[in-house]
């Protein structure tokens, strides 16, 4: 059984020799190839020269092929914010001002950036597609909708409801066309990546999105496609809303407890996968904290079909390649993955000391640290970090907005020392206030003004 057979056995829920591994190469994949985010995001060669390295030193068996969440938005008429180590991010929203539908440019897959991704996926599939799966990556409804109306979508769908449902239906519609795209040309298994999903509660999410990404589920299903649902940040609270939808698969990062994962996925009949650490393992850690990891990731995983062996989103550019090199050995081979399960806890010794966190009692100005994983490259991160810097600018009060992203170590030591329980995150003088959701702008400016209230009345 080649790699390709054991995965997708696996995302079907059957019982296979040994555990899949899929590495989210995204950008990563220009590591190998000596370019940035943004020479690799639009070079066909570039993707297929990656991809083609990272199979032959990760020894994965399935591989997306392109991780960028903005391909579709911008053909829509969103500008991108360009970087070197991160997928573009959405600068602006054409529905902004209203859901003036018409004034959007036509969408076609034979636009922007589409047909060189499609290249890249057709090459790939003639060359390591007969043994390694191919990924092709959507962008979910919701977070296309609000890639083109802005965070207020989300407001919108407590009272526009007409509007939501026709721009949701829109997005819908774009999406089951790209997945037609991707299993036409050659992708195996489609990949909804709704990052935004961590951001609304069940109710919305039965009630509003979901019937539009069983549309998309069921027309992969047609086509001869399997589906996953892909979510980043905490859906710890749309587990159960997620795994009544008609998805194969469903992956999440390291947000989610992968034990309640495997409960809820398997009792719903799906496969499940991700949650290697991102940052603190495969970017910052060593190879024997990835040993761990992966170790940890099995035995919460348990006994049972369907587990996924993956990290919880897209590969940072910079992730040690060494670190994915252990990750695929393990992989295959039980032996030194029964060698990892003998290896000592790690002792932390890192109390970061050496990072200042303010006085906030004594600071003049309210302060709003915005804990992200990168609001260049991580949706969530973005427009809750735009969020935060909105209602600082409507609170009225002296208001400092500072994002630190646990990609280096002064994130990490504002996360560990205020106490984040997720990312991302808000936290007002000191205090996690928001975690892992964007805030009502009425709600986000309410606390500003109290925390300012309270500063006032300790003079």
């Amino acid at each position: 059984m080649t790699g390709k057979e054991l995965l997708l056995c696996a995302l079907k829920g059957e019982d296979v020799e040994r555990t899949p591994w899929v590495p989210f190469v995204g950008v990563h994949g220009g590591r190998f190839v000596d370019a940035d985010a943004s020479e690799y995001l639009t070079s066909t060669d570039h993707i297929v020269n990656g991809l083609t390295a990272a199979a032959k030193v990760y020894n994965p068996d399935g591989l997306p092929v392109a991780f960028d969440l903005q391909l579709e938005a911008e053909i829509l008429g969103c500008t991108l914010a360009w970087a070197k180590e991160t997928p573009p991010s959405v600068a602006s929203h054409p529905l902004g001002d209203d859901y003036d539908m018409a004034s959007l440019p036509e969408f076609g897959v034979d636009k922007g950036r589409f047909p060189l991704v499609l290249d890249a996926v057709k090459q790939l599939a003639a060359t390591i597609g007969n043994d390694i799966a191919l990924y092709g990556l959507l962008t979910g409804p919701l977070t296309l909708a609000i890639h083109l109306r802005g965070e207020d979508f989300l407001l919108d769908m407590f009272d526009e409801e007409d509007e939501v449902e026709e721009l949701l239906t829109f997005c819908t519609d774009i999406a089951l066309s790209v997945a037609n795209a991707y299993l036409e040309t050659g992708a195996d298994v489609i990949a909804v990546v709704d990052p935004m999903i961590s951001q609304i509660g069940p109710a919305h999410f039965s009630d509003v999105i979901a019937p539009h990404l069983n549309r998309i589920f069921d027309g992969v299903r047609e086509a001869g496609g399997i589906s996953s649902l892909f979510v980043c940040g905490n859906a710890t609270r749309n587990l159960e809303a997620m795994a009544e939808t008609t998805c194969d698969n469903m992956s999440v990062d390291e947000n989610v407890d992968l034990v309640k994962l495997s409960e809820v996925a398997r009792a719903s009949g799906k496969s499940f996968g991700g949650n290697l650490k991102l940052t603190t393992v495969l970017l910052l850690g060593d190879n024997d904290d990835t040993r761990r990891d992966v170790v940890r990731a099995y035995q919460e995983a348990g006994e049972g079909p369907g587990f996924i062996l993956a990290p919880g989103c897209d590969l940072p550019y910079a992730a040690k390649i060494d670190n994915l090199e252990v990750v695929g050995e393990l992989a295959h081979d039980e032996y030194k993955r029964q060698v990892a399960m003998s290896l000592p806890e790690k002792v932390m010794d890192d109390d970061f000391s050496d990072i200042e966190v303010p006085d906030y009692s004594s600071t003049a100005e309210v302060v709003l640290d915005v804990v992200t994983l990168d609001s260049k490259g991580c949706a969530p991160c973005a427009y809750i970090l735009a969020a935060a810097e909105d209602a600082a600018a409507r609170s009225g009060v002296p208001t400092v907005v500072r994002e630190h992203k646990i990609t280096g170590r002064d994130g990490l030591g504002y996360m560990t020392k205020l106490g984040v329980t997720a990312i991302p995150s808000i936290c007002i003088d000191g205090t996690e206030k928001f975690a892992s959701i964007i805030p009502d702008r009425k709600d986000l400016v309410g606390e500003i003004t109290a925390a300012a209230d309270a500063k006032t009345a300790a003079v």
